[in-house]
């Protein structure tokens, strides 16, 4: 480990140094934040114009990757995928020794647990992280940021990375992140897809959305009780219908697809959670919870 970066992870929490490779909206909103909270920020992009707004604020623009790299202790980058990232860091992989990567890129566990070998063999720290928000909501406490790797590391870094967000560790598995990532993702997009059928719905007959939304908000609450009900019963492998049966569930949502197909509403969304219940159903496991239905999802 050479003597300028032990200096730099010496340095001062408040005025340690970043350097940011990547100036998207993310990356820009990240190397914003940093700058924000006080911290040298070195920044780099292939296209150099999109680090106009962030020198003009302070930050220091790097002619080369290399530049950037050797500028920090701490290297983080976020572009497009993790084919980009290679591209831009394989050929400083000496500067690199020594340093941390934190890897805020999207992509997939295998990808992030192959970076995090790589990086490895180059004798560099390793983070891989997961941005559980959008631009605007970088610098926020409130919205997560997702960790996999040397929890050590993310220590040492926890309070620069907080400027962030809030780091969660999710342990030493480098693929965690992006795993949870996806999965995260996925929720939120099935969300999101039963909320604007079920506005739609509402809205055939006058409700305005701010309106069905601020009781959505509240069922959303009792929805999160349920999902933490349905764990346990999925990490025991039993899946008791003391609440809610598969079977009482299927003549339920039968008025949902009714509802909507009287106001013209697209009814596939429901119709695919009616044909998953069948399926457990006509298996024997009509008795069972809607928890039941992960040994579909699992292929089982």
């Amino acid at each position: 480990m050479n003597a300028p970066h032990m200096n730099q992870q010496n340095t001062a929490t408040a005025t340690a140094t970043v350097s940011v490779i990547g100036l998207g909206q993310m990356g820009s909103a990240l190397a914003d934040a940093f700058l924000a909270a006080g911290h040298p920020t070195t920044v780099f992009n292939r296209t150099q114009a999109k680090a106009d707004a962030l020198v003009a604020r302070g930050a220091v623009r790097a002619a080369t990757v290399a530049e950037a790299v050797e500028a920090s202790g701490l290297v983080v980058v976020c572009v497009l995928d993790y084919a980009a990232a290679r591209e831009l860091l394989a050929p400083v992989a000496a500067s690199l020794r020594g340093r941390v990567l934190v890897n805020l890129t999207s992509g997939s566990p295998e990808q992030a647990r192959a970076e995090a070998e790589w990086a490895a063999a180059h004798g560099v720290g390793h983070l891989d992280g997961g941005i559980m928000t959008t631009p605007p909501g970088i610098g926020d406490s409130a919205n997560m940021i997702l960790y996999a790797g040397s929890p050590a590391l993310l220590a040492e870094h926890r309070a620069t990375l907080e400027v962030l967000g809030d780091p969660v560790d999710l342990g030493p598995d480098a693929g965690l992140a992006s795993l949870y990532d996806a999965g995260l993702l996925g929720l939120m997009w099935s969300v999101f897809g039963g909320w604007l059928h079920a506005t739609a719905l509402a809205g055939a007959d006058g409700v305005a959305a701010k309106d069905f939304t601020a009781l959505a908000n509240r069922w959303l609450k009792t929805v999160s009780w349920f999902l933490s009900t349905y764990a346990e019963q999925i990490d025991a492998g039993e899946y008791p219908g003391s609440d809610a049966t598969i079977d009482v569930q299927v003549a339920t949502i039968g008025h949902l697809i009714e509802a909507g197909a009287a106001r013209g509403i697209d009814g596939r969304l429901p119709r695919l959670h009616l044909e998953l219940m069948r399926e457990a159903a006509a298996a024997g496991h009509g008795g069972d919870s809607y928890a039941r239905l992960i040994e579909t999802f699992r292929g089982k």
